[in-house]
């Protein structure tokens, strides 16, 4: 299944430690409502039959509102909620390992930090290619920044959408312009906001920025 590049204009990504006030259902909502294309769900915390509750739910959401929903790492979980896709990371299963599992049917994602990953990446499988960390983030400790020159030449090595992740956020999602990525994904900057509805309108607006002025 081909990823549409649209879909990684404003990529949400759950985490859980943020839930408070809001659940992660209504944080969810508000970040469809107000311009998110896709929603990953990355849940560390919760058993297998809560996680697979609350991958149902949000799949169901999703698909209210014509946005795909991806599960990350968990095949499993991904395939029995009727999930779009699963995002696996260079230490998870292998691309080719996933798709031989999923089928042509559901969207594959993979993280990729150099270019031979990339490629790689895309050989076994990949619809659709996470870049990253583009920024320092508080969410993975362990994770070295990526040099801009790297991201632009991975967004230039490949056929497939794109998507820049780690501590992006309003104040700096514009110093990507110039990379060719096809969109961002962001943690934090939505399901830790005071207002995740209103936070990710303005990531909405800053993301079709820097994509229309990319070239």
């Amino acid at each position: 299944m081909k990823c549409d590049k649209k879909a990684m204009l404003l990529y949400a990504v759950t985490d859980r430690a943020w839930v408070g006030t809001l659940s992660l259902y209504q944080q969810v909502e508000l970040a469809l409502k107000n311009g998110a294309t896709c929603v990953q769900l990355r849940e560390k915390e919760l058993d297998g039959d809560a996680f697979l509750a609350e991958a149902t739910a949000l799949a169901k959401l999703c698909k209210e509102y014509g946005v795909p929903f991806i599960v990350n790492d968990n095949v499993e979980i991904a395939i029995k909620s009727g999930a779009d896709g699963i995002h696996v990371g260079q230490e998870d299963m292998l691309a080719a390992d996933v798709r031989a599992r999923v089928g042509d049917g559901m969207i594959v994602g993979v993280s990729a930090h150099t270019v031979d990953e990339a490629l790689e990446a895309v050989k076994n499988g990949a619809d659709y290619l996470g870049l990253g960390a583009v920024f320092s983030t508080s969410t993975k400790s362990d994770v070295d920044v990526m040099p801009f020159e790297t991201l632009r030449a991975i967004c230039s090595a490949v056929d497939v959408p794109t998507v820049a992740i780690g501590g992006i956020s309003g104040e700096n999602i514009l110093k990507l312009s110039g990379s060719g990525v096809d969109g961002v994904a962001v943690v934090s900057a939505i399901f830790g906001a005071t207002d995740p509805g209103a936070a990710t309108a303005a990531l909405r607006t800053l993301a079709e920025k820097l994509v229309d002025g990319r070239e």
